[in-house]
C-alpha cells in the first residue's frame, strides 16, 4: 500500500515538473523578435515576429522591413522550445518553423514553394525589461 502511494506521489511530482518546463519554454519564445533571412527574396530578408497568446491561444504576427503591415500567423503552435506557424503571402502559404536556442536567440526556416529560407532571430529587449535585469 505504501509503495502505491509513494508511486502516485512521485508520478504527480514528475507531471508538475514537466508542466513547469513547458511553461518556461513558452515564456522564452514570447516577445518581439527581429529576424534576418539573407537568402529570402528582396523585401523579405528582415523584419519582426511577435509571439504571444490571446484568449488561451498561441499567436504570431510577422512583418517585413519597417513593420507597417503585419501578417497574422495561422495554426500557431508553441510546443516546448519550438514555434510553428504559417503566413499567407503573395498567394501562397509559408510555413515558419523556429527553435529557441537561448533566452535571446532563435533559429529556424521558412518553407515555401521555391524552397527553404534559413532564419535567425534575436529578441528585442524592451527598456523596461532591461532595467529589471
Amino acid at each position: 500500500m505504501k509503495k502505491g502511494i509513494i508511486l502516485i506521489l512521485f508520478a504527480v511530482y514528475c507531471l508538475q515538473y514537466s508542466n513547469a518546463q513547458d511553461i518556461k519554454s513558452k515564456d522564452q519564445s514570447v516577445g518581439t523578435w527581429k529576424f534576418a533571412a539573407p537568402y529570402a527574396p528582396e523585401g523579405y530578408s528582415s523584419g519582426t515576429i511577435v509571439i504571444g497568446s490571446a484568449e488561451k491561444k498561441d499567436t504570431a504576427t510577422m512583418s517585413f522591413g519597417t513593420g507597417e503591415y503585419k501578417l497574422p500567423g495561422g495554426n500557431v503552435k508553441v510546443i516546448n522550445d519550438s514555434v510553428l506557424f504559417s503566413v499567407f503571402l503573395e498567394g501562397q502559404d509559408i510555413k515558419v518553423m523556429l527553435k529557441v536556442d537561448s533566452d535571446t536567440s532563435m533559429s529556424g526556416k521558412a518553407v515555401y514553394s521555391e524552397g527553404e529560407v534559413p532564419l535567425t532571430l534575436s529578441k528585442v529587449i524592451s527598456t523596461e525589461a532591461a532595467v529589471k535585469n
